[in-house]
């Protein structure tokens, strides 16, 4: 992407990462920043989904003349995104207070299974793992039955995402200072981050959740089979307008009895509630129940298969879909969400060819001012996180040069 106008238009992010954190300068590459992957010899450049928007460059960092090639490139770096073991770098003579001494203003974050300390930093693991020991395996499937593993890669998706916020963050933070920050991301606690209620009824409550399968943790929603498809249906959300609405089916059954109106009766009996409900829903198709339940003011949805995703009006409407171009072949696929947050312009792009030089048009390694200063050039790089003046000013309006953002 890297694209002028762009919240990081003008940052350079290396990619040392493997699965674990790809999505991270993913995310930093949508944003305008100039992402690099350094692969490892004779590795695949063919399509990987996480690498949209980066260059690859082969270089083998074990080998002095890697090395030599790689703290070239860092010279010129803003931030450096990595998930080797703990130690691995350093054993090369590429850990952060190494090569903060070539670049003083790198950040550099560092996404592992359990951290960079504790007893745990040394085990082997994967994003299943992380899912286990950060507790989301064991909040996911049905009542009664055994733990299920979450779908797609979680802990990864959350530590990219927490690793791209802790860079941002940096990079407000070396506005200030000129100086650059390590950024340590352990999957396990993101996976444990990213439990919500769980936590708070724990630590607040003494309760443990339960495995609830379809069943909104508080009761309020469940997910019931349709027609020609699944819904998500409220539970306790207008009661009296969803009775008086099946009672005029013939399907209310007991439901419009009185003590149906007492909401913790409701919870209590929710099983008896689900039951009425499901025989009810398989009489209508996903459309009439969505179109109808949505009229009347109901959170009503369909639960979206991957097709009917591809024909959302919705997502449509909003150019969540673009064209990629790869091998020559053209293929749909997501816009950048984070483009379309600050541009009304996107700019997809697919860069999947190994190269074994690069042009690098940013200067070598430059001194990083104290706040305020001059950038120690006539004409300093824009780097997107210049100001005009020596102090902002935290209450009135201020004027981004060149970041994209409307003040």
């Amino acid at each position: 992407m890297n694209g002028q106008g762009f919240i990081l238009s003008g940052c350079r992010v290396l990619d040392l990462t493997d699965t674990k954190g790809r999505l991270c300068s993913r995310f930093l590459a949508d944003m305008g920043a100039e992402a690099i992957r350094i692969g490892k010899p004779g590795e695949s450049a063919g399509f990987h989904w996480e690498n949209l928007g980066k260059r690859l460059v082969t270089l083998d960092i074990e080998l002095k003349q890697g090395q030599k090639v790689f703290k070239r490139l860092l010279e010129t770096a803003d931030i450096l995104v990595e998930s080797y073991p703990p130690g691995y770098l350093e054993a090369l003579g590429l850990g952060y207070n190494q090569l903060s001494k070539l670049n003083p203003g790198l950040i550099m974050a560092s996404i592992t299974p359990f951290g960079q300390t504790g007893p745990y930093r040394g085990y082997k693991s994967c994003d299943i793992v992380a899912g286990a020991m950060g507790g989301q395996l064991y909040l996911n499937g049905e009542a009664g039955s055994p733990p299920l593993k979450t779908f797609g890669s979680q802990s990864y998706y959350l530590a990219s995402i927490f690793a791209a916020i802790g860079v941002m963050l940096a990079l407000y933070h070396r506005h200030a200072s000129g100086k650059g920050q390590h950024i340590d991301i352990s999957l396990q606690e993101c996976a444990a981050a990213a439990l919500d209620h769980v936590l708070v009824r724990y630590l607040y409550q003494g309760e443990v959740a339960k495995r609830r399968g379809s069943l909104h943790w508080n009761g309020a929603f469940r997910v019931f089979p349709a027609k020609d498809g699944y819904v998500l249906l409220s539970l306790l959300y207008q009661w009296e307008t969803l009775v008086e609405w099946l009672y005029s089916e013939g399907m209310a059954g007991d439901l419009t009895g009185e003590k149906w109106r007492d909401g913790d009766y409701r919870l209590e009996h929710i099983g008896h509630v689900i039951e009425v409900l499901e025989r009810w829903a398989k009489t209508h198709s996903v459309a009439e129940l969505v179109e109808k339940g949505q009229l009347m003011r109901f959170p009503w949805a369909e639960v979206a298969s991957v097709p009917g995703l591809l024909a959302s009006p919705q997502l449509q409407a909003r150019g969540f879909w673009t064209e990629i171009e790869h091998s020559g072949e053209k293929f749909k696929f997501p816009a950048p969400i984070l483009n379309r947050c600050f541009s009304s312009h996107t700019r997809p792009a697919l860069k999947g060819s190994a190269s074994d030089t690069l042009q690098a048009p940013h200067p070598k390694k430059r001194e990083y001012p104290g706040k305020g200063e001059a950038l120690g050039s006539p004409n300093p790089p824009n780097r997107g996180f210049t100001t005009n003046t020596s102090q902002a000013p935290r209450r009135r309006k201020r004027q981004y040069p060149n970041r994209g953002l409307q003040p």
